[in-house]
């Protein structure tokens, strides 16, 4: 094996012995220029071989998870089925959490409503991230205690605020808009935000591939 370049790794699981075995019986196998080479090249795909097994491996566990979503949308009541739709054209599409931002409290309050109940989210795994304008700054508590307090949330759960700056031009245009900003909240579970992909793609009857990549 060795002599086929084969590395000390592959031996070593290919045949179910120890890696000190494997080096003392292959101390003194001396190889050919060829050979070699053959062994430096294995070596450095080594990692990116394992890297798109793991890609694979993670796709597979995404498909799963997609698979269970189009099952429950066929099972779940309405209250289900909405909370989906609503995350179709309300809801950032990462891969791996569930993000979704708006201005309206009702909105936000009828998602967070669905993930508790459809998918048991706890208020801890909830996070908030209130989104400001530059003449909130003064009210950014009293703003960020809206928010949390409209979705059943401990301050703990509340990440940093951003400001967004605005010309004198805009600023004019923006008076009396948007009292409360918007905010965003966040579920960092690869599960949950595919769950959610198969059951739209069941409701809507469509595929949508590169919510599984």
């Amino acid at each position: 094996m060795r002599l086929e370049g084969a590395s000390i790794t592959e031996i070593e699981n290919a045949l179910g012995v120890s890696r000190s075995s494997v080096s003392r019986w292959v101390r003194d196998v001396e190889l050919g220029p060829e050979q070699h080479a053959r062994l430096v090249e294995r070596v450095r795909m080594g990692p990116i071989v394992a890297a798109k097994r793991k890609a694979a491996w993670a796709r597979k566990v995404r498909q799963g998870y997609q698979d269970e979503g189009r099952l429950l949308a066929r099972e779940r009541d309405l209250t289900y089925a909405a909370g989906c739709m609503l995350y179709w054209a309300e809801g950032s599409k990462g891969r791996n959490a569930v993000q979704i931002v708006n201005s309206d409290p009702a909105l936000l309050v009828c998602f967070a409503a669905f993930l508790r109940r459809h998918f048991d989210v706890r208020a801890e795994n909830i996070t908030l991230k209130c989104n400001l304008f530059a003449d909130h700054v003064a009210r950014q508590r009293e703003i960020e205690d809206f928010w949390l307090d409209k979705l059943g949330l401990a301050r703990e759960s509340l990440r940093k605020s951003s400001v967004n700056r605005y010309s004198k031009y805009s600023e004019k245009k923006r008076a009396n808009k948007l009292p409360y900003g918007t905010a965003t909240i966040s579920v960092h579970s690869t599960r949950i935000v595919q769950t959610i992909y198969g059951s739209i793609q069941e409701l809507g009857g469509f595929d949508r591939p590169e919510w599984l990549d």
